[in-house]
């Protein structure tokens, strides 16, 4: 640490009279590391990296040697983000000879990755005659260095290999995942980190310590303030009602492990603010190796806590107006950042590096801001104040769209307005059929933050409450005692309606921060109902905390990923079980299953006799009957719902339940189309559980419907179609006028 602390020392002694040469630099290096050869390449448009500075190689090759991103060792290590540490370097698969830089004696390379938010400016690489890997304090030293030659390079002419210049005016299309359906038009604001680092090296340690110490106290206070229930700010619901996200992030800013090595870094001779910007850098390289996409999701957190950590060691950066209907870009976004702008007005939001998994994400769809993620390249082509178009429906991100492009979608935002005005009459009425056959319209939700839906559609209950969900979002299985507290709150805002838990669905995509599960195709493996029954104290624990917060009412537990009777029996009998424990006992306890693996299909005489209710999951249903991840999307519209086998399997349900007097329902995404929620209710599946925004529409259209008459169009539909319905159908739907 000494050693590393007189490196600083020297650095700072080098830069007092203003930005040191990169020449001095290399020196320096290649002395202080006792490093025969140290060089800077320096990124240039084009994604071209120049060697611009060296000690020990060549000086004649300055300006001359060039590599593309991803060529050679240096261009690889650019491409990655990835330090290079190798003892042989000439014999690695991409090390790429450059003869005028009179490299050939130098066996060992240790390269490492110049890099400012997030973007890479160019390499720093020091070079030895011994074979040999540098050490953890060499390379530790060398990041350093490359943290403060990344603020020289940033104001010297560095890029980060983006087009500019003329493409920077004309219209651009971006196609990514949808985070929340919807529609924005509006100008651009670019998220913009706090105030750049302009103090790197302390001279005072302990006095940078104190700094922390007094910057972390006051984001603390600052997210204490955010998250409370303040109705001036106009963010009561959007606040009150988040607490299992907003509790998760508080549980990641008090987090001693990043602290205490942001305390070291300090300790190492960097300024406070220095400091947490290297960790944060260590933490985005860290993450973006992970393939986990819900790790990954972690990081906007992550960068969203350091962001406000350096603004509260440097001051609030200016803040500019939002215009109205402005649109939010940023490369990530952290759930703290998003609650923000949603407060002072953004209309949508467009994220480079986001997914549905993520807690900005579940915020999104919870606020109803329209909300794309996955735009690779995005950032590089936008400016403050360019217009822009979010489609939330279809994914996709338009940057400076052609006026008549424009135009249309106003049109379309101004039409949707009106039909939600049109739509919000039905949010009183029952849903019943033209010819009076009555429905149940449903909510599938996961977070108490979605409970003010129920009054906002009508809906006449909650048919899917995954409870997984605010457990993905707190980043762990919480104790009885918060689960109890999280389904009480349900129960109550529910006020009587009927609610459906599902039990932990964890596995295939979601999964807790440190679960590791290698399978070749984790959806159809260890995951949801068998975790629990392999982990029994863990499922256990979570029936205690449903029945404890029943409180003598009513309770509907449902059971996900069932693949035997003999697997729903056992289930059954750990609830039954602790329901003997439990006082008081509710009032009534209904006991049923999720119907998404086939195999099921050929117990139903005994699963009747052992399931108070059957919900179909038409989202792995279809998966497992066609044999088609719904994960690979050159299958997403290979394999239809609206289909004979499909049909055919729900029908046999209905007509085996009937005599049974076990209630049929659906909670897939199937329940929220109208086509098929019209087919589902023909078969005589009439509870239906499906997203918010679907609720009236479905609703609406049910009222146009003589159900008698369609039953026996669907009929001759079937007889005559084969295996493709779709398009028979929806032709007779536009020509009723239920469907445009």
């Amino acid at each position: 640490m000494s050693g590393h602390r007189e490196l600083l020392a020297r650095l700072r002694d080098l830069r007092a009279h203003g930005s040191a040469p990169l020449s001095a630099m290399v020196r320096l290096v290649a002395s202080e590391l006792a490093s025969e050869v140290c060089s800077i390449y320096v990124q240039r448009p084009g994604d071209i990296l120049e060697l611009t500075a060296t000690e020990g190689l060549n000086r004649d090759a300055i300006g001359r040697t060039r590599l593309r991103v991803g060529e050679g060792i240096v261009g690889l290590c650019a491409a990655t983000g990835t330090i290079m540490n190798l003892p042989d370097a000439q014999n690695h698969p991409a090390f790429a000879y450059r003869p005028e830089t009179g490299e050939e004696p130098f066996a060992s390379l240790l390269a490492v990755p110049v890099r400012r938010s997030g973007r890479t400016l160019g390499v720093l690489v020091v070079q030895n005659r011994t074979p040999r890997n540098f050490s953890e304090p060499e390379v530790d030293d060398l990041e350093t260095v490359a943290m403060l030659l990344a603020e020289t390079l940033a104001g010297s002419g560095a890029t980060d290999g983006s087009p500019k210049g003329l493409a920077d005016t004309v219209p651009r299309l971006f196609t990514g995942a949808p985070l929340m359906g919807g529609i924005a038009v509006g100008n651009i604001v670019l998220l913009r980190s706090a105030r750049p680092v302009v103090r790197m090296i302390a001279e005072d340690l302990p006095a940078e310590q104190a700094r922390l110490d007094q910057a972390v106290a006051r984001m603390q206070r600052g997210l204490d303030d955010l998250f409370a229930d303040v109705p001036s700010n106009g963010r009561t619901a959007d606040v009150n009602a988040s607490r299992e996200v907003l509790d998760a992030y508080r549980l990641v800013a008090s987090d001693a492990g990043w602290l205490r090595r942001v305390a070291e870094v300090i300790r190492g001779g960097m300024t406070a603010e220095a400091a947490v910007q290297r960790v944060a850098g260590e933490l985005h390289d860290r993450m973006r190796r992970i393939s986990d996409v819900y790790l990954r999701e972690r990081l906007a957190d992550m960068e969203d806590l350091a962001n406000r950590l350096l603004t509260a060691l440097l001051g609030e950066p200016p803040r500019a107006p939002v215009p109205e209907g402005a649109i939010l870009l940023a490369r990530r976004l952290g759930p703290a950042e998003l609650l923000d702008w949603h407060a002072r007005g953004i209309a949508g939001v467009a994220v480079e590096e986001a997914s549905p998994a993520g807690h900005a994400a579940i915020l999104a769809r919870a606020l109803g801001i329209p909300a794309i993620g996955s735009l690779r390249g995005m950032l590089d082509s936008a400016e403050q104040g360019d217009c822009a178009v979010v489609d939330g429906d279809e994914g996709q991100f338009i940057l400076r769209p052609e006026a008549e492009v424009r135009l249309a979608y106003i049109r379309a935002l101004d039409a949707r307005n009106a039909k939600y005005a049109e739509l919000a009459t039905w949010r009183g009425r029952p849903a019943v059929t033209a010819d009076g056959i009555g429905l149940q319209l449903m909510l599938n939700i996961g977070l108490s933050l979605e409970l003010p839906q129920l009054a906002r559609t009508g809906a006449d209950g909650i048919g899917l409450f995954r409870t997984e969900i605010a457990m993905l979002a707190r980043g762990s299985v919480a104790d009885v005692a918060e689960q109890t507290a999280i389904y009480a709150r349900v129960l109550d805002e529910a006020d009587g309606k009927p609610v459906v838990f599902r039990t932990l669905d964890l596995g295939a995509d979601k999964l807790l921060p440190g679960t590791i599960i290698e399978e070749e195709n984790p959806a159809m493996g260890w995951r949801s109902l068998r975790v629990g029954l392999d982990r029994p104290a863990l499922l256990r624990r979570q029936l205690r905390a449903l029945l404890l917060a029943a409180g003598g009412r009513e309770l509907s537990v449902m059971f996900p990923m069932v693949a035997t009777v003999a697997e729903f029996t056992a289930a059954k009998a750990l609830l039954l079980a602790e329901a003997k424990r439990v006082r008081p006992v509710p009032q009534s306890l209904h006991i049923g299953t999720m119907l998404e693996v086939p195999a099921l299909m050929w117990q139903l005489p005994q699963l009747m006799q052992t399931a108070d209710f059957i919900s179909l999951g038409s989202n792995d249903l279809i998966q497992f009957l066609f044999a088609a991840d719904r994960g690979t999307p050159s299958l997403y519209d290979r394999y239809d719902f609206l289909s004979q086998p499909v049909l055919d399997m729900i029908e046999q349900l209905v007509l085996a339940a009937k005599p049974a007097r076990v209630p049929i329902s659906i909670c897939g995404e199937a329940a929220s189309r109208p086509l098929e929620a019209l087919v589902l209710a023909a078969l005589g599946v009439t509870t239906l559980s499906m997203p918010a925004s679907a609720v009236l529409p479905i609703k609406a259209m049910f009222a146009q419907v003589d159900m008698r008459a369609f039953r026996s169009v669907l009929a001759s539909i079937r007889r005559g179609e084969g295996f493709g319905l779709r398009e028979a159908l929806a032709t007779w739907a536009r020509e009723q006028a239920i469907i445009s």
